[in-house]
């Protein structure tokens, strides 16, 4: 199943930049194995602002859920899922 999730981050002014620098390296690495495993198929930023779009392609809403609550990130985001379905114009992908 496809979604499409965006996600705003919000992290606290508050919080050391040390332990800032420790959950964004955490967060890489995380999303990069989710997307050398093809779970994580796209991820764009959005311009001028501390988000992005991203393309899951998992089993179910359940493991999507545990995929994005797993992110460092998670505690500062608000995240928005859009499930996607295949266009019927669209040319279809082998």
């Amino acid at each position: 199943m496809l979604y499409l999730v965006r996600m705003d981050v919000n992290i606290p002014h508050d919080l050391p930049a040390e332990q800032a620098q420790e959950i964004k390296a955490r967060e890489k690495a995380y999303s990069q194995d989710l997307q050398r495993d093809g779970r994580w198929q796209h991820i764009w930023r959005v311009a001028g602002e501390y988000a992005n779009y991203s393309v899951f392609d998992v089993e179910s809403n359940d493991e999507l859920h545990g995929l994005l609550q797993a992110l460092p990130l998670f505690p500062y985001m608000k995240i928005s899922v859009t499930p996607l379905a295949q266009h019927p114009s669209a040319i279809a992908q082998n």
